[in-house]
């Protein structure tokens, strides 16, 4: 039987993520997950661990719907209020995305500048300002908040060990960045499943997700592998058409409840 083993939230994008026990899932995915971004202030350009690797250290805790806390190495906490959606509007560039979402004000980026070294915002984004999931792979309507492109991401866990074995060194499944994660199935068997069922609730398994350099930082301290490391092994067996591909893109076709030790059944 194949069942959920791991589910996490990561409430800013490119920050530390929550080990979770429990969620709920909304129209953007895990209640919460990556509803917070960090953008350069000069171009509205999203930043991530591709350009600064220690936004790893920021933890931030998704409070509930009003609320963000973040705290960082010799960083006092920071209590976040969620911005009105119809004040202080920041135009935001996130891949081939432009969009108008509300800042967080002059407190949250002042902490972000001091912690990151570089003038920056956060912002957020509530599902009526959210951006439409690629229609090659979705339904219009369904829309996504600022993960790379869909809401969630599913790992086999058979699949990371077999990779770190090919490696040699045991590797951290936060370092891919997962929602979603399943036991029980042989390693890769994600790669060839349509639709699943987790708790009652269906998703459509959209594509395979291309992996970049983030797969090299340490989840723990933000360092880059000398030896670019899984990267370099997945380029050995996961490359197809120049992109390397670890992992599942999900869409879920209805809200509810995910708790760890569900079963999960694939449909199709």
């Amino acid at each position: 039987m194949f069942r959920l083993s791991g589910l996490y939230r990561y409430p800013l994008k490119s920050g530390a993520g929550e080990l979770l026990q429990n969620t709920q899932l909304d129209a953007l995915g895990v209640q919460g997950d990556r509803r917070w971004m960090v953008v350069d202030t000069q171009s509205g350009r999203f930043i991530t661990q591709r350009l600064l690797g220690q936004m790893s250290q920021i933890q931030a805790f998704w409070l509930g719907p009003d609320q963000l806390q973040l705290s960082a190495p010799n960083m006092a906490d920071l209590t976040v209020a969620v911005p009105d959606t119809r004040d202080n509007l920041r135009g935001v560039h996130i891949w081939h995305d432009s969009l108008r979402v509300p800042d967080a004000g002059d407190d949250a980026a002042q902490w972000l500048s001091q912690f990151l070294g570089r003038s920056c915002r956060l912002v957020h984004v509530a599902s009526e300002r959210a951006r439409q999931i690629d229609p090659v792979y979705a339904e219009i309507g369904q829309k996504v908040a600022f993960p790379d492109g869909f809401p969630l991401l599913l790992i086999g866990q058979a699949s990371l060990d077999d990779l770190s074995q090919r490696v040699g060194r045991d590797l951290e499944m936060l370092r891919f960045r997962p929602n979603l994660v399943v036991e029980g199935s042989e390693a890769y068997a994600e790669d060839s499943w349509k639709r699943i069922a987790i708790g009652g609730i269906e998703f459509k398994v959209a594509k395979g997700c291309s992996r970049c350099i983030m797969t090299t930082l340490d989840p723990a301290t933000g360092e880059r592998s000398v030896d670019r490391e899984p990267l370099t092994t997945l380029k050995t067996y996961r490359q197809i058409e120049g992109d390397v591909f670890f992992g599942q893109n999900l869409i879920a076709l209805s809200s509810g409840a995910l708790e760890l030790g569900m079963p999960v059944e694939v449909l199709e």
